[in-house]
């Protein structure tokens, strides 16, 4: 039913035979190959390994290779597989067994590779989880995936204690971000300072020790990996990893990855990148791990390529900088925001982001401006790709050549199928024309976890719906012309206005919400309420500072509206359902 769109439009998807072949059909169905980067191959072969293979093959084949630097800390690939190892042994102690899901709560350190292949390693399967959750957040996404264990920071325990008889958690690990530093930045280090949004009083020390159910990790990294361990079984069928994500709509839902979903993607990463040289790259790692984006173009491809990994645990354009004079990565997959702020910090020391070559600025539009500044100021070649979590997650890129498009987000990835069609008919649009943006390939998601009718209802015909409207030229390049419908892309993070509603709707004072996106030069994107207030309240400042308030203790900061204006009432379809596209205009 679905085909591809091309000069003809009456092509439709090419046989297995003409994929394993190539030839004119092929070509015609995929006229981006031709414009793909010498060395980047159409198709690649996929062994039929668990994601963990990845590190197991680095490791032995680079062993004394540095694949962390953390604050001027430095781990080998043997180091990170022991540890792994050892992990994964400490959880079955635990009594995790294959399938059992294992929350990790941490920000870009040592810990949180360790953690993630170590719950592969276990047979678990890994849920990534912001660690700067609020407990409504917290609660949602470890009762909804069933987690047995959570890795997070000692610091924000408060949040889960308050949270914690609502969801299925039988051991909580904790970590500290000074876990891996020398004792003298150990005290100085300052996200361990972070605040944490809850009334709960923090863990002290005799709750931890009377509380079995509190572990602290690094004795764990401490102990053989032989004792109480047992091998598990994994194939590249099973799941690896539940990633919440809204999908188009409502609240957030786990994209089920299995372990060749995420292999698969690693290695089309990769592959986009051939100048890019094994156990010589450095990789500059901002994009949160949790992220889908930060999971797969930062960790996974980082230890594919034998790369080492510069751990930036908390974006401080300072920081960055200082880390990149320091430690020279070269690969560096940021949102255009980061490349701004990175622009902006450098000023008259540019020279200091020279070692720079490749990156890839994903999750948010990348204005052309932002593009050719940081170009000519640091000689690197950066381009737009796009994805989403549902497709573990990257999707399209541009070549790093001159074959590179400002405005599109470029080609789709090898063994990538996409397509624009109708979102009435399912039938293909001529080139040039909008419609939906479908895909098809080995990194789609298995479907949303315990979500059946919205995974039957995102796919097709083995196709896959993404929501976001688009159009391809007849080169093969691709353009979004509307991120799916409703959600706000805030600095490359996901806002659902249903979910920010919800909360303003639970204010004494609120009558009447909607939210919508508004543009920011800044973050490309930031979230606007629009509130209609009960009788007798009068619109004030001081109640917008309440109402700003009011969500700051329910949700991310990303999330929180930081523009709030009052209405009389808000823009309704005629079953009485809130159009959020015409609030930002005034219009009643």
């Amino acid at each position: 039913m679905f085909g591809i769109s091309t000069p003809n439009s009456s092509h439709q998807l090419p046989s297995s035979a003409q994929l394993s072949h190539g030839g004119e059909d092929f070509f015609l169905a995929h006229p981006w190959v031709k414009h793909y980067e010498q060395g980047v191959p159409a198709h690649l072969a996929i062994p039929d390994r668990p994601l963990t293979w990845l590190l197991d093959r680095t490791a032995e084949r680079y062993s004394d290779h540095t694949a962390f630097i953390y604050l001027g800390t430095k781990l080998t690939y043997a180091q990170f597989a022991r540890y792994a190892d050892r992990f994964a042994s400490s959880l079955q102690r635990l009594g995790v067994k294959k399938g059992d899901r294992v929350a990790i709560a941490l920000p870009n350190i040592p810990q949180y590779p360790i953690a993630f292949y170590g719950a592969l390693k276990a047979g678990a399967i890994a849920v990534p989880t912001n660690p700067l959750y609020t407990e409504r957040e917290m609660q949602h996404q470890l009762a909804d995936s069933g987690a047995r264990v959570l890795v997070m920071l000692d610091s924000f325990y408060p949040v889960v204690r308050a949270v914690r008889n609502q969801t299925a958690l039988e051991h909580i690990i904790l970590t500290s971000p000074a876990g891996f530093l020398p004792p003298v930045l150990r005290l100085l280090y300052p996200l361990s300072q972070r605040r944490v949004t809850s009334r709960e009083p923090p863990l002290t020390s005799k709750e931890l020790h009377a509380d079995r159910t509190l572990h602290v990790m690094h004795p764990m990294l401490e102990s053989p990996s032989n004792i109480g361990a047992s091998p598990v079984e994994v194939s590249a069928e099973d799941l690896a990893v539940i990633q919440y994500t809204g999908g188009t709509t409502g609240l957030p839902k786990g994209a089920m990855l299995t372990h060749r979903n995420l292999l698969a993607n690693a290695m089309q990463g990769r592959a986009w990148i051939p100048r890019a040289r094994e156990g010589e790259e450095a990789m500059l790692c901002v994009i949160p791990f949790f992220h889908a984006y930060g999971m797969t173009v930062s960790m996974n491809f980082s230890i594919l390529a034998a790369a080492t990994m510069v751990l930036i645990p908390r974006f401080k354009a300072k920081q960055v900088i200082k880390a990149i004079r320091d430690y020279h990565p070269t690969i560096f997959p940021g949102i255009p925001t980061l490349y701004l702020a990175l622009l902006r910090e450098a000023d008259k020391h540019i020279s200091e982001l020279k070692s720079i070559k490749f990156c890839v600025s994903g999750a948010a539009p990348l204005p052309a401006q932002v593009q050719a500044d940081f170009e000519a100021a640091t000689g690197s070649k950066l381009v737009e790709g796009y994805g989403l979590s549902e497709a573990a997650p990257m999707t399209h890129a541009n070549p790093f050549t001159e074959e590179c498009r400002p405005g599109s987000i470029g080609l789709p990835l090898p063994d990538i199928e996409a397509a624009i069609v109708d979102q009435s008919t399912g039938e293909p649009v001529p080139i040039g024309e909008v419609g939906e943006i479908m895909l098809k390939g080995p990194n789609i998601m298995q479907g949303y976890w315990k979500h059946d009718e919205e995974t039957k209802a995102i796919f097709c015909h083995g196709w896959m719906r993404t929501g976001d409207l688009g159009k391809m030229d007849a080169d093969g390049y691709f353009y979004v012309v509307e991120r799916a419908k409703e959600v706000i892309n805030a600095s490359g993070f996901k806002v659902y206005p249903r979910e920010v509603e919800e909360v303003l709707f639970h204010h004494p004072a609120v009558a009447e919400a909607g939210v919508t996106a508004v543009p920011d030069v800044y973050r490309g994107e930031t979230v606007a309420a629009f509130v209609v207030l009960k009788p007798g309240i009068e619109p004030s400042e001081k109640t917008k500072q309440e109402l700003i308030r009011y969500c700051k203790q329910a949700l991310a900061a990303y999330k929180v509206p930081r523009r709030v204006e009052f209405r009389q009432s808000l823009p309704k379809s005629l079953i009485g359902k809130v159009i959020r596209r015409e609030l930002h205009t005034g219009r009643v």
